[in-house]
This record gives C-alpha cells, sequence and structure tokens, in this order.
C-alpha cells in the first residue's frame, strides 16, 4: 500500500539510512548556508556517525547538485537559489502533464482503488481544515500517479523534485480558501482518471502545477 508519511526517492536509500535526508534538509533550510566549507568531522559530530557514511552522503549530495567538491578544497554548499525553485516548478510542470497522462492510460485497478482513497482523504481532511495533513495525502495522490505512469525515471525525477520544492517558502500562510483550492484542482485531475480522458487529466494537471507555483513562487 501507498504510505503518504515516508515519501522518499528510489535508489536512495543504502546511503546510509536516514543521514542523507537528514543533510538535505539542513541545505534545503538554509541550516547550512550557500557557500559553506564543509567540514566532515563537524558532520559526523553533528549527525552521530562516522566518516564512511558521511562520504557516501556528500557524493551523493553532490551528485545532487546541492553540494560541489573543489579540488584541493573539499565540499561547498550549494543549495537551491530562488531561480533554481521556478526552474524546477517550470520542469516538474512538463514532468507531471505527461505522467497524469500516462498514468491514465496505464493505471491498474488497484492503483485506480488508491487514487480514490486518497481524493477521499483529501475531501476528509478538507473538511476538517487540517493543512499539515492535507500537504502529505496531496504528496500521496501525486506518488499513486507518478507509479502508476509505469515509467521508473520519470517516477524518480519526479519524487526528487517533489522532496525538494517541499522546502520552498516553508514559511508559507495558507489563505483560507487553501484547502478548497486545492481540493478542486485535484477534483479535476480525478475525474480525468474517471472519464479515462488523458487530455483532460493533462490540462487539469497544468492548471494545479501553475497555481501550485503561484502559491509558492509568488
Amino acid at each position: 500500500m501507498y504510505k503518504y508519511s515516508e515519501i522518499t526517492e528510489e535508489g536512495k536509500a543504502p546511503v546510509s539510512t536516514g543521514l542523507l535526508a537528514r543533510m538535505q534538509e539542513d541545505i534545503l533550510t538554509g541550516e547550512m548556508k550557500p557557500g559553506e566549507k564543509i567540514i566532515e568531522q563537524k558532520l559526523c559530530e553533528k549527525y552521530g556517525a562516522s566518516r564512511t557514511p558521511v562520504r557516501e552522503a556528500l557524493k551523493q549530495l553532490e551528485s545532487d547538485g546541492l553540494v560541489e567538491y573543489i579540488l584541493n578544497r573539499g565540499y561547498f554548499v550549494i543549495g537551491m537559489s530562488d531561480q533554481d525553485y521556478e526552474d524546477m516548478f517550470d520542469l516538474r510542470r512538463a514532468y507531471e502533464i505527461q505522467a497524469v497522462q500516462w498514468a491514465i492510460e496505464r493505471i491498474t485497478e488497484e492503483e485506480m482503488e488508491a487514487l480514490e482513497e486518497t481524493f477521499n482523504f483529501m475531501e476528509f481532511y478538507t473538511m476538517r481544515k487540517d493543512t499539515e495533513k492535507m500537504l502529505v495525502i496531496n504528496a500521496g495522490f501525486h506518488q499513486i500517479i507518478y507509479e502508476a505512469s509505469k515509467n521508473r525515471m520519470l517516477q524518480k525525477l519526479l519524487t526528487s523534485y517533489q522532496n525538494r520544492l517541499k522546502y520552498k517558502s516553508p514559511e508559507v500562510v495558507y489563505e483560507d480558501n487553501y484547502l478548497s483550492m486545492v481540493l478542486e484542482e485535484h477534483r479535476a485531475i480525478f475525474k480525468a482518471f474517471k472519464d479515462n480522458d488523458p487530455r483532460e487529466g493533462g490540462r487539469a494537471m497544468e492548471i494545479h502545477i501553475n497555481r501550485a507555483k503561484e502559491r509558492r513562487c509568488g
């Protein structure tokens, strides 16, 4: 079954369970600031880890573009700029549209049941005005679509984007009608699945991602 509280990037688990996610979060939230030199020993002390898993995590973060290694100087934090986030939203929009179109064509009966159940939860927590729960279930709704697209590379890429974008403007203040707006955007996407209409699914997803960008990036 789909676990809404555990959205992780495929292929990342072998790199020191939990350590990579903690380091990524510290970079994306600004606790580790862009340009800051990374001292391995300090990371070992901070995270209670030995040098080997810390080095493995740093290599993965370098591959992900969050840190850079400079010969004879060591690792430095890159992080994410406002422009990086805007670009990521634009890329995500294109990939989300493709994912939902493929998912509508390829979704299994079990996945469709999971999607419907997830949407029902979204309705429930919107009624309860529980923003925190809604955000988690929202991520789960998209994860089901990624899996239903039956494209592993697309699923991995969109999961990575989703993980990073959740740190954009974490202090954002949600408007009173935020939950109802998000619910209606997902209702349109879900209806496209029910109607087996990939074109309408792509259109509904494009509207949703455009509005999500406006809410996060202004």
